[in-house]
């Protein structure tokens, strides 16, 4: 029996109807044998293992390498849920590059009052090495994950922004390849906006990137730290299907004024870098000097306009969580209109009277690092125990300008498939968005990030959390 914990059901209403999204998918699965639907889903394991899709678990067993969980049952949005969210999504974006432009240039959104100048001043992502400096097109922000969470039939809110070096498209795409493989009829019956022509929108994004410097037709490479890196399975996969190269640091030198990567042709240069090296290990000459990852020089080709890095450094600053609570204004300061999608309630621990809030009802709320990310330390109030909640407490007192807090949101909850048949959990929605001179491309899905465990509200897969097929519906 499938049973909602009373918040809003993405599949079902509450007095049990079947909303119109999922009808024809529920149609079909009660046609389904659940012999075969529980091989399906053995199935899909032992394609994902055999694929090579994990990540790395860093903490008790360090860099642990686990399966990432895939549950087979797809999350679906409706065409005009998705046309409010796209343009909510590309407004944001757009605010998001203005504003990473504004802050290494005449930061007038800091001399307005809009933003305290201590954000910057305190911020390990911003990079005195890119004032001044405006990238190819203008565009610091070439790929964007802005992750969603939903609360109502039309309650869409924005839950992190990540412009440094957003991870899971390659989820994404195999999440895709395998429900088509393993369930092909069903795309017969269900109309779905096609995901799988991600990598050549991304290439052909990019290269409208080119700097000036570029001759002919834009050579893209993509940088990875290597086959140690958690996420080397997306860097090699997105290479091999862009048809970019995929290299190292050490492939790549400065030469004649460009970055130029090792071929059996001798050294050719490289227009576009889509890099997933932080920026600390991009230059050894620029940023930390013990960095073998990265490229000697790099910094210098690109101040001068010989080389395009997508994202640009010092993107990272519009991450911060302290910074994404500001984001209501910055998006009115730069596009003149409110926000389209809203963003959850949020309290700065660095002010007194958000700190003395967060304290007095902890066990209320998910507080989070600024600079955090994939869920790590976080404090979900309602799930610690006492002896966690006090340790955190000595943690805000100690460092309040180090976190935010948020409340409990009631996130929407999508069937997965179990033994027992559909169980309701939690979600988010991670869509990707493409930047360049010729505009914002979104992809029309994303990433369904889930919580496997029931009554979980931490979907991160670090955390235990599973991913799922996005489908969104033709018009």
């Amino acid at each position: 029996m499938y049973e909602a914990d009373g918040r809003f059901d993405e599949m079902r209403t509450g007095d049990g109807t079947v909303r119109p999204a999922y009808k024809e998918y529920r149609h079909w699965f009660d046609q389904q044998d659940s012999a075969f639907l529980s091989r399906k889903h053995r199935e899909a394991e032992i394609a994902f293992r055999r694929t090579g899709i994990t990540f790395n678990v860093y903490g008790e067993h360090e860099a642990e390498e686990r399966l990432i969980p895939f549950d087979m049952v797809p999350r679906i949005i409706t065409a005009p849920e998705w046309q409010r969210l796209t343009r909510g999504i590309e407004q944001r974006v757009r605010a998001i590059n203005a504003f990473i432009h504004d802050l290494y240039h005449g930061q007038e959104i800091v001399s307005a009052g809009v933003l305290p100048e201590r954000l910057l001043r305190d911020n390990p992502a911003w990079l005195q090495n890119m004032v001044g400096l405006t990238p190819p097109g203008e565009i610091y922000t070439h790929v964007v994950g802005i992750d969603l969470v939903r609360t109502g039939p039309d309650e869409f809110f924005v839950l992190e922004d990540n412009a440094r070096t957003p991870s899971g498209v390659s989820y994404m795409l195999q999440n895709r390849e395998t429900m088509m493989a393993m369930f092909p009829e069903l795309f017969t019956r269900v109309p779905v906006r096609t995901v799988s022509d991600y990598p050549r929108r991304l290439a052909k994004s990019l290269a409208a990137c080119a700097p000036a410097a570029t001759e002919g037709k834009p050579t893209v490479a993509v940088l990875t730290p290597g086959i140690h890196n958690s996420a080397y399975f997306e860097h090699a996969f997105l290479a091999d299907q862009m048809g970019a190269e995929l290299v190292e640091g050490s492939d790549l030198r400065v030469t004649d004024g460009r970055v130029a990567m090792r071929t059996t042709r001798g050294y050719e240069p490289i227009d576009v870098l889509y890099r997933r090296v932080d920026d600390d290990f991009l230059d050894p000459l620029t940023f930390n000097p013990d960095s073998v990852l990265g490229v000697p020089g790099i910094m210098d080709v690109y101040r001068a306009g010989g080389i395009t890095i997508a994202n640009a450094p010092g993107t990272g600053v519009a991450d911060d969580k302290a910074i994404y609570s500001f984001m209501p204004e910055i998006v009115e300061f730069y596009t003149g209109d409110k926000p389209l999608l809203p963003n959850v309630e949020t309290w700065r621990c660095a002010d007194r009277e958000g700190l003395a809030h967060v304290l007095d009802n902890l066990e209320e709320l998910v507080v989070k690092e600024v600079h955090g990310s994939g869920g790590y330390g976080m404090l979900v109030g309602p799930a610690a125990s006492k002896r966690e909640l006090a340790a955190f407490r000595r943690k805000l007192k100690a460092r309040p300008q180090n976190y935010i807090a948020q409340p409990t949101l009631s996130l929407s909850t999508c069937p997965i498939f179990t033994r027992r048949g559909l169980a309701p959990r939690h979600v988010d929605l991670r869509p990707f968005v493409l930047v360049s001179p010729e505009g914002i491309d979104i992809v029309p899905g994303g990433l369904s990030r889930v919580a496997m465990r029931k009554g979980s509200l931490v979907v991160n897969s670090s955390q235990g959390g599973g991913t799922k097929d996005t489908w969104v519906l033709k018009d």
